[in-house]
């Protein structure tokens, strides 16, 4: 385990190296645990080729000692020494930079305080980058969790009946998800009937289900920090015409964007091959902007697929694929599942069949 986190160090060292950086101020809670594995809060992490210093205090400092490989931990008082002054006393000369997007102004302006500006700059996406191609013990992690969450759901089908709620499916199925094993939600469950599946992040309700309804459910399990995202859409009893044919149109684009999945494939490309099938099908002033999206520690992270990406995918990127058609008043239907990116192709890791009429 700590070859891992020392492989990663190195290679986040290297990236800094290439810049003429010396030191970089981590902030962002998923890369201090992609970087030393400790998966608590109140953390701060100091890189530099000169050492690894973690910092937290004594609420966490023993859970830290257990779950960090890589690095010096620092328990630092509260009541005596400022974060500012703290990351003063440890951070080695040279030029540094710190992740502006994962720090609040109030903080950075009482640690800024103490440093010198000079030689301070932002810079973000650094670890993130090497966050993108995942190593044999995430996608181990994200296979789990998906497996869990393809568990959870098909127990869950055998559950719903005319009359229940959005909110008591959802309830019932994160419960499920951390009986099988799940460390917990990889985000608040997405669980909507009829006009209100038209929602893209809709919060479920009170509103039950009845005959003829739209269901829809965008949830995942999460394994070591690890999360899956799945989306599945039912008809409950029997579709209508438009349901159906929305239906096909998003599984159509699904299946042929699935179809061209292989490393080296441009990401704008292959959002536009989703978004020609939508459009062509009479949905495209309907359809999602955006086909899909990285997923490990992160829920949503690089590379994205949508129009405005600059990135080819990578044997080794789990991704997301998820077309979605949602009209305002009528209903919607996405259908999403993690894909892990290979040489030649691609390999499921959601495994939830995709039949849309449900009784």
């Amino acid at each position: 385990m700590l070859t891992r986190y020392i492989q990663r160090q190195q290679h986040l060292l290297d990236i800094l190296q290439e810049q003429d950086i010396e030191n970089l101020l981590v902030f962002n809670y998923e890369n201090i645990l992609y970087l030393t594995g400790y998966s608590g809060n109140a953390a701060y992490l100091i890189v530099s080729s000169k050492g690894f210093w973690l910092i937290t205090d004594y609420r966490y400092f023993e859970r830290a000692k257990t779950e960090s490989f890589g690095c010096e931990l620092i328990c630092r008082d509260r009541d005596t020494e400022s974060l500012g002054a703290c990351i003063k006393r440890l951070l080695p000369k040279g030029k540094t930079a710190f992740e502006s997007s994962s720090i609040n102004v109030a903080l950075w302006s009482s640690i800024e305080k103490h440093l010198n500006l000079d030689s301070i700059s932002p810079l973000d996406g650094s670890v993130e980058k090497l966050r993108m191609v995942k190593d044999e013990y995430e996608i181990a992690s994200i296979k789990k969790a998906a497996a869990i969450a393809d568990l959870a759901l098909s127990d869950l089908l055998t559950q719903i009946s005319v009359g229940v709620t959005e909110l008591d499916l959802a309830t019932e199925l994160d419960y499920k998800m951390k009986k099988l094993g799940s460390d917990g939600v990889s985000f608040d469950t997405i669980l909507l009937f009829a006009q209100r599946s038209a929602l893209p992040h809709g919060k479920p309700g009170e509103t039950q289900l009845k005959y003829g309804d739209l269901l829809l459910v965008d949830f995942g399990a999460v394994i070591n920090g690890y999360r899956s995202d799945m989306t599945r859409t039912y008809v409950f009893g029997e579709a209508n015409s438009r349901q159906q044919d929305m239906y096909d149109a998003v599984l159509s684009s699904q299946m042929t964007s699935l179809n061209s999945l292989k490393a080296g494939l441009d990401c704008q490309a292959l959002n536009n091959i989703s978004t020609k099938i939508l459009t062509e099908a009479g949905y495209g002033d309907y359809a999602g902007k955006g086909l899909g999206h990285g997923v490990g520690l992160a829920l949503h992270e690089v590379p994205f697929i949508n129009p405005n990406t600059n990135y080819k995918l990578e044997a080794g990127n789990i991704i997301t694929i998820e077309p979605g058609v949602y009209i305002p008043q009528v209903g919607g239907v996405r259908i999403e599942d993690d894909v892990l990116i290979t040489e030649s192709g691609f390999e499921f890791l959601t495994h939830a069949p995709k039949s849309f009429v449900i009784n």
